[in-house]
């Protein structure tokens, strides 16, 4: 992650968007649902649970605040209902847990070529600057969600002959619409990502091979759909990726992942060992030391700056680090221990020579 400078995200501590909707929110959905409730008053409704988590998070401390996602039947019901072009059909993937239970979804459907009806995230972000100084993020589907969960029939074949097409009209609508939420004061915007982790699955890889398609191909065409999306957007707009897997009521759609996870830097150091009064090598042979014997090394240290890991993998065995361990890759220069006086000099010494503000730029990532 670059840092940014300050005041700007991202920040230190951030949260993902979507929070769980109290019951009277999830009340007013239902009843206007069922045309039991006017509009006026399930907007009040939202107002007033938006209101509430406004102030939660503030009183968390968070410099980041969203509305929760309270305006939307799910996180991309709002983008497609506001996209021209757009319907709704099955999905193909469904989601399931880990007693074998299964839960059918909806997805959409590039009918005609898309364009914007109308501005998507306006009110949301019209509203939450209202009720905080803190600094309001705006989430948005990936372009991805328009293909992926209907990748063998996203779309009408006589309208778009292939998906690169449909990205580029897809793409012009999210750069309009971070280039109004800019203008409104909207300087941090979240594509929430699926398709991408969805692929790193095994299981659901074999099924997109199965159906005829190609999972590497899919994740190129969703990176550059997210290039296309936030290409021309203003310099002081930040975009980041939220990567998913999929979740509804403790379903999901993909499974895989770390049982634990830690930073490593990539380590080259010659190391010995030190026995009384001599010394052995412990990693290379001295007599065939050089930069090419390295080129072969995979040797990484830990610098002890990321550690993520579950709570019951902790109670069990007393340590943090277990079962399938996974890693973040940290440069070097990042991975200073900061123990003296001389170690914090040396840290701004490459902060320096980097052209990085110390004061923005000593977290880890």
């Amino acid at each position: 992650m670059i840092p940014a400078p300050a005041g700007r995200p991202p920040f230190r501590a951030d949260h993902i968007g979507s929070l769980l909707r109290p019951k009277a929110l999830r009340e007013a959905f239902r009843k206007h649902a069922a045309g039991e409730m006017s509009d006026a008053d399930f907007r009040a409704a939202q107002d007033t649970a938006i209101r509430d988590v406004v102030r939660l998070q503030e009183e968390c401390g968070m410099q980041v605040v969203t509305d929760g996602e309270f305006r939307r039947i799910s996180y991309w019901e709002k983008f497609v209902r506001l996209t021209a072009g757009l319907v709704i059909k099955d999905a193909v993937f469904t989601f399931h847990d880990e007693h074998g239970h299964e839960s059918a979804f909806t997805a959409p459907y590039a009918e005609a070529r898309v364009s914007r009806r109308a501005p998507i995230t306006a009110d949301e972000i019209a509203f939450v600057s209202k009720l905080t100084k803190a600094n309001p993020k705006v989430t948005m589907p990936s372009p991805s969600t328009m293909h992926f969960y209907r990748f063998t029939d996203w779309g009408d074949p006589r309208v778009y002959a292939d998906p690169e097409a449909f990205f580029v009209d897809l793409g012009k609508i999210y750069q309009q619409e971070i280039a109004e939420l800019s203008a409104a004061g909207c300087k941090y915007v979240q594509l929430d990502e699926v398709a991408i982790a969805i692929l790193c699955d095994p299981a659901a890889r074999e099924k997109v091979k199965a159906a005829g398609g190609h999972p590497d191909r899919l994740v190129d065409l969703y990176v550059e759909a997210i290039n296309q999306a936030v290409k021309n957007r203003p310099a002081d707009v930040t975009v980041g990726v939220h990567v998913c897997r999929g979740n509804y009521k403790s379903m999901y759609l993909s499974e895989g992942g770390y049982d634990s996870v830690l930073s490593l830097f990539e380590d080259t150091t010659y190391l010995w060992r030190v026995d009384g009064e001599t010394a052995a090598p412990t990693n290379y042979d001295p007599k065939t030391r050089g930069p090419r014997q390295k080129e072969h090394w995979n040797q990484w240290g830990e610098n002890k700056a990321v550690y993520v890991f579950r709570r019951d993998l902790l109670m069990s065995t007393g340590c943090r680090l277990g079962g399938r361990i996974g890693f973040v890759e940290m440069p070097k220069w990042r991975s200073v221990d900061i123990d003296t006086p001389e170690d914090l000099e040396l840290v701004r010494k490459l902060l320096e020579v980097r052209g990085l503000d110390e004061s923005e730029n000593l977290s880890p990532m």
